[in-house]
């Protein structure tokens, strides 16, 4: 009788072997609440290295960390009131505390361009205040009714932005340069992730904003999914919370907006980008563990030499870690390490010793050849860069191939239900086509310019919307 696959095909049920992956591969749990999920330590590892390369970026970009209350008056969400009608569906509000009724109910922050305006207000005095670059890594809660781990959680984890501005260019250039500087850079050469960089449809746009920025990433069954979003808020919540400043000539002016954010569903992303039938593959440079290095059995020359190459590659440079469990088969040690996606595993046993080698298996694109011990540490770094580029390589070619151009609704339909993207010109389908487009559970992801590139507007001429089913 054949062995049964440790996971689902792929190909026979995708949904199934992503909630395969993440048990077996120990990323994450369900939380007792509905809707919540519990991040293991592999995948919070994941969620650490994210943080770590987006912190460094959004710093470059000249913002600062900041933390802001988790619980916001419910007046305040009323104050604009596009934004609260967005987010009323998905609202967790207070109206207890203490053992007594709430004077006013709060609302568990589904979002912060509320409550950190209250704040910008007292701030922002002068043109000298501005610009204010803010920037916060936190929780928030949006009440899920279809969840699906990391994906769509009823309380997830991620960065928001959040900027003041004295112009309408200043700010408009801003949530440009967060868009391509930042969440880009970071996507392309860090995840791996060939994302589409666009501009969303008026159906689409953040709550609030005036003009919504996206990033959009095609997962391995060809739907898409939305990676982070820089939104140009205008003067709309300035507006509403009187954030004012004393210009250089003397007159009071309303500050100009952005927010922006990214969020734990990139590592659903991630696995849904580069994942196949043996589990993960996570990117080097962004990899935890970029190597393993695993005693094939309990000898004592094998464990001190596995412990040495660990040093070694250490002081190279490498994220490493030594797995010496000999109480645990190395089949079972291999195939978990297989699981996590960890880009090379290093094996040594007796035999490999007597050589002067070991076993180098490559994650990414497969396969397994011996290497000799005095050769490692100067390989790797070139493995891993190979490697890194390889799975982008993988994401771009995806997309070119499963991407169509249509002309109709139908086409655009037919497209996307069969597992790939459509362009289709916005003067073909316009608001009506969208509308129509929504029936089918197929959305507008975003407007690009004829070039690719992002439109300096909704309308421009030549704007092709790009149509998808998402996650």
């Amino acid at each position: 009788m054949a062995k049964a696959p440790v996971l689902t095909p792929q190909a026979d049920d995708f949904p199934r072997w992503y909630q395969d992956l993440i048990n077996k591969a120990e990323l994450a749990d369900n939380g007792p609440v509905r809707g919540t999920m519990i991040i293991r330590p592999y995948g919070y590892g994941l969620w650490e290295r994210m943080q770590q390369e987006m912190d460094a970026r959004i710093k470059a970009a000249g913002a600062q960390n900041a933390y802001f209350p988790l619980f916001i008056p419910q007046s305040y969400l009323t104050k604009e009131a596009e934004h609260v009608e967005g987010f009323a569906p998905e609202l967790a509000v207070v109206t207890h505390g203490g053992g007594k009724e709430l004077e006013e109910p709060v609302v568990v922050r589904p979002t912060s361009e509320t409550i950190i305006n209250a704040s910008f207000s007292k701030w922002v005095q002068s043109y000298r205040d501005l610009p204010l670059l803010i920037n916060q890594w936190a929780n928030v809660v949006r009440w899920e009714m279809r969840p699906r781990v990391f994906l769509r959680t009823t309380e997830f984890l991620w960065q928001e932005g959040h900027t003041a501005h004295a112009t309408y260019e200043d700010a408009r250039d801003y949530a440009a340069y967060i868009h391509k500087e930042v969440y880009e850079d970071f996507m392309v050469n860090v995840l791996g992730i060939d994302v589409l960089l666009g501009r969303k449809t008026p159906r689409e746009r953040f709550a609030g904003a005036v003009n919504t920025l996206t990033l959009e990433g095609m997962m391995g069954d060809g739907k898409a999914l939305q990676m982070g979003t820089s939104h140009e808020l205008g003067q709309n919540f300035a507006r509403a919370f009187n954030t004012q400043y004393l210009s250089r000539d003397g007159r009071q002016e309303l500050v100009w907006q952005t927010s922006w954010g990214s969020s734990t569903r990139m590592v659903g992303g991630l696995i849904m980008s580069h994942g196949d039938d043996s589990g993960l593959r996570v990117p080097p440079r962004l990899a935890p563990v970029q190597a393993v290095v695993l005693a094939i059995k309990d000898d004592e020359a094998v464990l001190a030499k596995v412990r040495e190459i660990g040093d070694r590659l250490s002081a190279a440079g490498v994220r490493v870690q030594v797995d010496d469990r000999t109480d645990t088969p190395f089949g079972r040690r291999a195939v978990d390490w297989e699981l996590k996606g960890v880009p090379v595993r290093i094996e040594v046993g007796p035999r490999d010793l007597e050589n002067g080698t070991a076993m180098l298996a490559r994650r990414i694109p497969g396969g397994k050849e011996s290497v000799a011990l005095d050769a490692l540490a100067g390989l790797l770094p070139a493995v891993l860069d190979e490697d890194q580029a390889l799975l982008l390589e993988q994401s771009r070619a995806r997309r070119a191939s499963r991407t169509s151009d249509v002309t109709t609704v139908e086409q655009a339909v037919e497209a996307a239900t069969a597992g790939g993207w459509a362009r289709i010109p916005w003067a073909d389908l316009g608001e009506e086509g969208e509308a129509r487009l929504a029936e089918h559970s197929v959305t507008v992801r975003c407007l690009i310019a004829e070039d690719g590139s992002v439109p300096g507007s909704d309308d421009a001429p030549g704007n092709v919307a790009v149509v998808a089913r998402a996650y």
